[in-house]
């Protein structure tokens, strides 16, 4: 019988740290020690801590091991699975949640004693790190399919649009168009063929939600995409999810086809008249593929570039019918809502932004990881308690919202409760949930480059204010960071980034220039600085950079010299008062500021400006 369930973590984060080989140690010391009848492994999706992986929980007791090494293992069966005594020095070393107290915790750390678990709301991630997603009967253990089933047995298509219309759900992919109202659209449109599309081509840089869902609860989508179909009348559905998620995709077509063997998806489906099946197409990693008309292009087999729209392919999409496009974390949320109610959903969030949110929180954050909140949490409370605050004792400085297609929120702004309403107020946008935290050493001059720069590289080039303006946006940006910009530039600049906005032909286009805009309006100051002053505040941007040895500092023991590629550092005739050799000094010109003779000054004589 078994008494005790070990999780293991197998999202991609963990499995890139080793997880595989803990499975292995797992198994192989469960059999070693004989408890093999008492102890089950179970490999689990993300448990979204992925600063801590890799992550391991045992059951029923709640042990929250994080940082595991194949060579704890042992460890951990004999002492733990055998002898009942957690490992303390294994388990999580974080913050604890206020009301975790270490009388509370003394025999054991769970997940909910964390402040990063404590005040989040799971719903899209309700079954990550909790089932195996590669068995079906774990799935429907948590009611899967449940949905479903009450869908096709006792409600109308159009009961199951007013159950999402009432739910306030909006999509969760960039714009937060109402999900309801994009179902309802479709649906009027009489066609022989319709189709639902899940959109999985998640391309931000530091963005992985879709990915951890995909990766943890794969039959919460293939449920959400049939209850679709049934609402709009739709037969076939895709999901376009890209190749560079290999896990993703090996574990949704293991559960499509466990589907189809439960007789879940395919013909008659729950013993009625309603059919539906699945496809997966992979996407070749082109950020411009996650524009709904682009994606449905490549789905087609065509170079993936957008359409014009009108048409919207709730009239003509994919094959030129009907069809349905809704993003990962959006289907996720459907069947919980079908099952718990619209006024359940509709009860979490803000007034206009309903329900929760799931963020991928990375950057400057000791905490990086998935989070899931409800609309309308303070970017104070995500940055603060759920992400642990900033390392090093460095300032919170910005955080960026919706990736390249999004905006920062500064420091003042902190307080900005978070929701669509309230990011686009600021000149910033959800986006599909990366959330990148700056701290003090960020140049947000040289971020909006960064971001600017791929988007340049990501533009499928079909309209000219996207495949020209971006380029000549970025190359006045050089301008700026290499300090040979004006302030004539500046105000070019601004102008060239709204002519892209209103002339572009997609959303690629129509926000590449946000980040550009944000942090104009909020860092000016770092702007101007850049073409003012020539300096960068923050000592990124190279060429404004000047290295320079204080020679009273400076022993002379030469290390700096022997590190240095350029030959840039010499001895002076200054000998400083108490040293015995003389200072060193660098040449300017010969220096490419490559920081090497920082690295190895144990004197901190060598300094940046």
């Amino acid at each position: 019988m078994i008494r005790t369930h070990v999780l293991v973590c197998g999202g991609t984060g963990c499995t890139s740290s080793g997880s595989k080989s803990i499975q292995a140690a797992f198994n192989e010391n469960i059999e070693k020690f004989g408890l093999a009848e008492e102890v089950k492994l179970v490999q689990t999706g993300c448990f979204g801590l992925c600063a801590e992986g890799p992550v391991v929980i045992v059951y029923p007791d709640g042990t929250f091991y994080s940082r595991v090494a194949a060579e704890d293992v042992a460890e951990i069966v004999e002492e733990h699975l055998l002898k009942g005594r957690p490992v303390k020095r294994l388990e999580y070393k974080g913050a604890l949640a206020e009301d975790a107290h270490e009388e509370d915790v003394y025999a054991n750390i769970s997940l909910n004693d964390t402040a990063f678990y404590k005040s989040q709301t799971r719903v899209a991630l309700r079954n990550c790190g909790v089932i195996n997603p590669e068995e079906i009967d774990e799935y429907i253990a948590m009611d899967g399919y449940q949905a479903l089933g009450k869908v096709l047995t006792e409600m109308t298509p159009d009961d199951v649009i007013q159950c999402i219309l009432d739910s306030g759900l909006r999509g969760r992919g960039g714009g937060g168009f109402p999900t309801g109202r994009k179902w309802a659209l479709t649906a009027v449109n009489k066609a022989p063929q319709k189709y639902v599309v899940c959109n999985a081509d998640e391309g931000d840089p530091g963005a992985f939600m879709d990915r951890s869902v995909l990766e943890g609860d794969p039959h919460a989508i293939i449920e959400a995409m049939a209850i679709a179909g049934y609402a709009i009348g739709a037969s076939q559905g895709y999901v376009y999810v890209r190749a560079e998620y290999p896990i993703a995709v090996a574990r949704l077509q293991m559960a499509i086809d466990q589907a189809r063997e439960y007789g879940l998806l395919g013909n008659n489906i729950f013993g009625t008249d309603f059919s539906f099946d699945l496809g997966i197409r992979l996407g070749a990693g082109a950020f411009v593929c996650g524009e709904e008309t682009a994606l449905m292009t490549s789905i087609e087999g065509n170079r993936g570039e957008p359409r014009p729209r009108p048409p919207y392919p709730a009239v003509k999409g994919l094959f030129e019918s009907p069809t349905l496009e809704n993003n990962v974390e959006t289907f996720a949320n459907v069947p919980q809502i079908i099952l718990k109610g619209a006024d359940w959903f509709a009860s979490m969030g803000s007034e206009k932004s309903k329900g929760t949110k799931v963020f991928a929180l990375g950057g400057k954050i000791k905490n990086t990881g998935l989070v899931e909140i409800p609309m309308g949490t303070t970017l104070r409370h995500i940055i603060e308690e759920i992400g642990g605050g900033i390392p090093n004792g460095k300032k919170f400085k910005a955080a960026q919202t919706g990736g390249p297609s999004g905006g920062c929120i500064p420091a003042s702004l902190i307080d900005t409760e978070v929701d669509y309403d309230n990011l686009v107020a600021i000149g910033c946008m959800m986006g599909s949930g990366g959330l990148i935290v700056m701290d003090e050493d960020t140049c947000m001059v040289d971020m909006a480059k960064f971001f600017l720069e791929f988007t340049v590289d990501e533009s499928c080039g079909k309209c000219t204010p996207c495949r020209v303006g971006t380029k000549r946006l970025l190359e006045m940006l050089n301008k700026v960071t290499s300090g040979k910009a004006t302030l004539e530039d500046l105000d070019a600049i601004e102008q060239l980034c709204y002519y892209i906005k209103e002339n572009s032909l997609c959303g690629l286009g129509q926000t590449a220039p946000n980040p550009v805009l944000s942090t104009i309006k909020f860092f000016r100051d770092e702007y101007l600085a850049h073409i003012v002053d020539k300096k960068c505040p923050a000592g990124v941007c190279k060429d404004l950079l000047k290295y320079e040895i204080i020679k009273d500092k400076c022993i002379g023991c030469g290390m700096c010299a022997r590190q240095c590629p350029a030959n840039a550092i010499s001895k002076t005739d200054y000998i400083a008062p108490g040293k015995k050799l003389p200072a060193l000094a660098i040449d300017t010109d010969k220096c490419v500021k490559c920081g090497a003779c920082v690295g190895v000054c144990k004197f901190k004589a060598i300094v940046k400006n």
